[in-house]
């Protein structure tokens, strides 16, 4: 108890001897979740738990890379004004010595109980996995138990990311794994009282139901019904490119269909990227108490470019989405921003712009502030908006682009998706982040983008006559309650 509470005690001196450096930093987002000080990544243990909602994250309270993880946690009664509470779980235990991996969270009797991966290495950096539960009578202060489930044969130490549920009479546990051929797969647990677990095997991944190799791992997998569908989402690591499709390093998707239990099989359709933007990964849902599925992910991506984010400056860096409201229409997720962001909304801008081929429009934007364009009928083709000298949106010739500049400052780079015709946009800017729902939610191009500070501009042109209504509201909220 000494050690842990030594441990906390530290991450509390990081957040506070962070604060100068970190509000002078323009690129600091006001309203979505960032780590107050060090390395944010995964979401975890989404709940609303008597009222509240908690999003827990990994984090490195010490620096900004990756290393020995926390669980940080946040606090929410709207889904706007958060505040932050002590760390929930912290690497202090022999099973988790090298980190409190990413996990999920359930109610039970009146309690909060939480699943994660214990992580430990040995002085080969050999890893050693563990699948720990933690339990909370009032969900800020947990007693871990230890390890409930350990590594089966058949698989290498890459077996992760307990998500948790109810399903009838037992509880459910799906986890991501690497089989021993070094092959990713999403596996099944079960138990009747949530402390001993029976493995029962695959249930969906490279090889299984006719995919084919689909990856070398399958990380952060979350298995729900919607809508009058079964949704696996998982995040397979080690795809290759294909044209406009695969292009981070690491995929976040899912898998519509059939899943049953009893057989511990899951009958699916083909794999649909969640977000075709630049930084989105590891999503976690959860079910509120007005039977909402919310979806929050990880704003950001574990590859080279992290090193060249300007925010490294400020001991700082990552954030996570905005909560997505998640909905299945003809067996595609739609994601929306959940109504609660209204609440933020400052004066509103409304005007039409009756525009013509080859005119530009420029408006003047709060760096914080939701954006809403909408067109008088489905453009089919010749649309264009640069956000800030930096985001750049193409719709052209069937073809949605989004382009931005390297973080680095070197070039650009683009991502892309394939829409029949451009509707309307809803686009959440936030000083260093822009989330684009195109369509009402059919696409989402999530990205973070460094801009010069003093830019605020948005241009608009279209190749066609057309009126175009552009909406805009500055997002108005006190700074998230730091301890």
């Amino acid at each position: 108890m000494v050690q842990n509470m030594n441990y906390r005690k530290c991450i509390v001196e990081a957040v506070n001897g962070n604060r100068s450096v970190i509000g002078n930093d323009v690129h600091r987002l006001r309203y979505h979740l960032m780590p107050p000080a060090g390395l944010l990544n995964d979401p975890n243990g989404l709940i609303h738990f008597k009222g509240v909602y908690h999003v827990f994250f990994q984090w490195n309270p010490f620096g900004t890379k990756h290393g020995r993880k926390s669980w940080g946690h946040y606090v929410s009664q709207n889904l706007t004004d958060w505040t932050l509470e002590e760390a929930a779980l912290v690497p202090d235990e022999w099973y988790d010595k090298d980190g409190c991996y990413s996990g999920s969270a359930v109610e039970h009797e009146g309690k909060m109980y939480l699943f994660f991966t214990g992580n430990v290495k040995n002085e080969r950096n050999e890893r050693s996995t563990y699948q720990c539960l933690a339990v909370s009578d009032d969900g800020m202060n947990f007693e871990k138990k230890g390890p409930v489930l350990n590594l089966p044969e058949g698989y290498t130490p890459h077996f992760r990311d307990p998500k948790v549920w109810k399903e009838g009479s037992r509880w459910l546990m799906v986890l991501g794994a690497q089989n021993v051929s070094g092959q990713g797969e999403a596996v099944l647990a079960q138990s009747s009282d949530l402390e001993e677990w029976e493995f029962l095997g695959p249930v969906a991944g490279s090889n299984i139901n006719g995919l084919g190799n689909f990856g070398y791992m399958w990380e952060c997998p979350d298995l729900f019904r919607l809508d009058g569908e079964d949704v696996l989402i998982v995040c397979p690591q080690g795809l290759e490119a294909k044209g406009d499709f695969y292009q981070n390093l690491y995929q976040a998707g899912y898998f519509t269909g059939s899943f049953d239990a009893g057989k511990v099989s899951f009958e699916h359709g083909t794999f649909a990227e969640l977000d075709r933007g630049f930084d989105f990964y590891a999503p976690q849902t959860m079910q509120d108490d007005t039977g909402r599925r919310i979806m929050v992910g990880w704003m950001g991506m574990t590859d080279d470019r992290e090193q060249s984010h300007p925010t490294l400056s400020s001991n700082w860096i990552h954030a996570l989405t905005l909560p997505r409201v998640l909905g299945v229409k003809a067996g595609k997720i739609i994601q929306k921003p959940v109504p609660e962001l209204e609440t933020l909304r400052g004066a509103e801008t409304r005007y039409e712009l009756n525009m013509h081929p080859s005119e530009i429009c420029t408006e003047t934007v709060s760096p914080a502030s939701e954006i809403a364009v909408n067109f008088d009928e489905s453009l089919k083709n010749g649309f264009e908006m640069e956000i800030r000298k930096d985001i750049r949106i193409v719709f052209e010739n069937g073809k949605f682009t989004v382009e931005r500049d390297t973080f680095d400052k070197t070039g650009r780079e683009q991502r892309a998706v394939e829409l029949e015709c451009l509707d309307k946009l809803q686009i959440y800017l936030d000083h260093s982040s822009a989330e684009i729902f195109v369509n009402a939610g059919e696409e989402v191009f999530t990205c973070r983008f460094f801009p010069d500070a003093e830019n605020n501009d948005i241009s608009i042109g279209v190749s066609e006559k057309h009126t175009v209504e552009f909406c805009q509201w500055p997002l108005e909220r006190e700074s998230i309650r730091l301890y």
